[in-house]
Formats: C-alpha cells, structure tokens, sequence
C-alpha cells in the first residue's frame, strides 16, 4: 500500500510540474501559437489529439518505469527531476527553432535568447561535471565596458564558456562576455556557426573595439593557440602574452582590464605531445596527443571531470588613462606585464587552495 501511495504522489506532483511548464511555454510565447510559419497544413484532429495526449503518456510511462526500478533496487535509479529538465530543454529547442523571421541576431550573429537556452547544459557542467568554486566575481562591472583577460588551457576552449557561464550564474547582474575566438575555428563550417551564434567573434582589435564601444565585456585570452597547446610539462606555466595590443584596445576605448586566473582547464586533455604533420595536414593549429585521443576516437575528446577555480581580479584602470597613450609601447607592456603577473600569481594561489585535481 506504501508503495502505490508513494506511485501516486510521483504521478500528482509529476502532472503538477507539467501544467506548470506548460504554462510557462504558453506564457513566453504569448498566445502559445507557433510564429514564423507562412500558413501551416491543418493537421487532422486524430493526429492533433494524439500530438497532445502523447507528452503525458510519456511522462507516465516514465513515473511508472521509476516506481518499478525503485521496487526492484531500493533506490531511485531514474531522477525524475532531471528528466523533466530534459524534456523542458528540448521543447525548448524546438520553439525557438520556429521563429523563423523574428529571432533577433545582431550584426556579430549573436542569438542572445538561443544562447540563453543553453545555459542548462553549461550550468550542469559548471556546478556538477567541474565543481566550479569562483572569488572575486563582483570584480566584474555590471553594467558598462570591461575587458576580461584570462590564462588560456584545455585543447579546446572550454575555460571561455565557464567564464562566461560564472557572469551569468553568480553574477548579482548577469549579462553575456562576447569571447574572441582565433580565426582558425572560424574557418571550420559547424564550429564557426556555433560561435557566431553564441556571441564569440574573430580575434581582431576591430571587432573589440566596436564591442567595447556598445559597453560590451570582452573577453581575450593572450596567449592564443599557443595556451591551449601547452604540453604537460608546461602546464599553469603562462606563454607569452604578445605585444600587448589587448592594453592597446583598454586605453583606446577607456576599458578597465579584469585579469581572469583559471586553475583546472590543464587536467581536461592532459597533452602529451602534437603530430605536427597532421596539424600542418589539416591547417590546424596543433594535432594533440593525450592519454585518450586519438586512440579512443571521439571518446577521446570527452573532458575529464577535473576540479577548477576561477578568480577575477580587481580591476586595473586603464580607462583612467588618454587614449593617445595607446602609442607609448613602454606603458603598454608595463600594464601587459602586470596583467601577466596578476593572473600567475593567482594562477599559483589557487592551485594551493584547491584539495585535489579531481575532487
């Protein structure tokens, strides 16, 4: 009898959270209609019954398949919590691939409420995969522009999207960092769409300087490709940071720097070595070499579940200073030296305070 109480609840609560998410969707869409579509085929009522009633079915198909694998174990095997968040997501998805002409994208490409719809993905890797712990996030500005400039590590730029995932978490005003990503990624067809459409842009002073001049933040990696193809023996060791043109763009356009220190994104594809015929082959970069790629394949590029940090330091004022004074390459890499510093100083700080690579 217990157990069917506790079938019954499951079931209640379950057809009470899809009402809810319903009516959420009817709400965010107005009048619940889908937009964009030049005059739809009326569907026969079977087909529109069974489009529906076939949601509820499966979410009752799946209370049930919990309740029994909760007989059967002792335990919850299946969170249903979760699953509704799936299902959320991909209704989701399917909406806003409707809008047809009326999703707003910017002159960059950036689809601010597309890019929003991703955040369950990125939340759940910020929090649960890598167990982010973050300091200094008020740091950031909440309102005017800023350019964040970060160590850069991974293979792939994973450290760009946890950065911009810690502003819109754990911010007290969430908004979006537009990243600029090497050209290379943009020459890829899949990729360079994803990119553009997730608010990242071509690593160009131009294209900063139009983003700084919206009161945008900005986020530069100074170190380039030659960060994320640091080899093992050279990890949490900062590469060059150039000559200093990311300061050039700060006085230009009167935006403070926040240096960035990311402790973690060395342990995602430890790299062992790089085929440089292959890199040459493909006009890439690097070709890695790690414990699992390539010779587990595309197994090989699921990063491993390391323990990060990310500390965002105190402004450095830049904005304070003329714009003329973009010129004087004395005072530009001193200010480019002193961001260096700041994220290896904190870069080694926080190794220190973190308990253990993966825990």
């Amino acid at each position: 009898m217990a157990l069917i109480g506790e079938e019954d609840r499951l079931r209640h609560e379950l057809g009470l959270l899809y009402s809810d998410v319903s009516l959420e969707i009817r709400r965010r869409n107005g009048d619940g209609r889908v937009r964009g579509r030049r005059s739809p085929v009326p569907l026969p009522d079977a087909v529109r019954r069974a489009r529906r009633t076939a949601p509820k079915l499966a979410l009752t198909g799946l209370v049930e398949l919990a309740a029994g694998l909760k007989r059967l174990t002792g335990r919850d095997v299946i969170d249903l919590g979760r699953m509704l968040e799936i299902a959320v997501f991909v209704q989701r998805q399917r909406e806003l691939a409707s809008r047809g002409t009326e999703a707003f994208i910017d002159d960059f490409g950036f689809d601010r409420e597309w890019t929003e719809s991703l955040l369950p993905i990125f939340r759940w890797l910020f929090h649960s995969y890598w167990r982010i712990d973050t300091t200094g996030i008020a740091n950031v500005p909440g309102a005017g522009r800023a350019l964040l400039v970060s160590n850069h590590a991974g293979v792939l730029p994973w450290d760009g999207a946890m950065i911009k995932t810690a502003i819109l978490e754990l911010h007290p005003r969430p908004r979006h960092a537009r990243a600029l990503v090497a050209q290379y990624f943009f020459g890829l067809p899949t990729l360079s769409w994803f990119l553009r459409r997730t608010g990242q842009t071509v690593g160009h002073p131009d294209d900063s300087i139009r983003l700084l001049e919206r009161d945008e933040l900005v986020l530069v990696f100074p170190e380039g490709v030659k960060g994320t193809g640091k080899r093992w023996s050279e990890r949490y060791r900062l590469q060059r940071f150039g000559r200093g043109g990311f300061v050039q763009v700060a006085i230009r356009t009167r935006s403070p720097i926040v240096p960035i220190s990311v402790v973690g994104s060395e342990e995602l594809y430890p790299m062992l070595g790089n085929l440089e015929p292959l890199a040459k082959l493909t006009g890439a970069p690097f070709f890695p070499i790690t414990p699992f790629f390539p010779l587990l394949g595309p197994l090989g590029m699921v990063p491993l579940p390391s323990r990060w940090r990310i500390q965002f330091h105190e402004p450095i004022r830049t904005d304070e200073l003329d714009p003329e004074q973009a010129d004087d390459q004395n005072l530009v890499m001193t200010i480019s030296d002193q961001v260096r510093d700041t994220i290896q100083r904190g870069i080694y700080e926080n190794l220190k305070l973190r308990r253990g690579t993966f825990r």
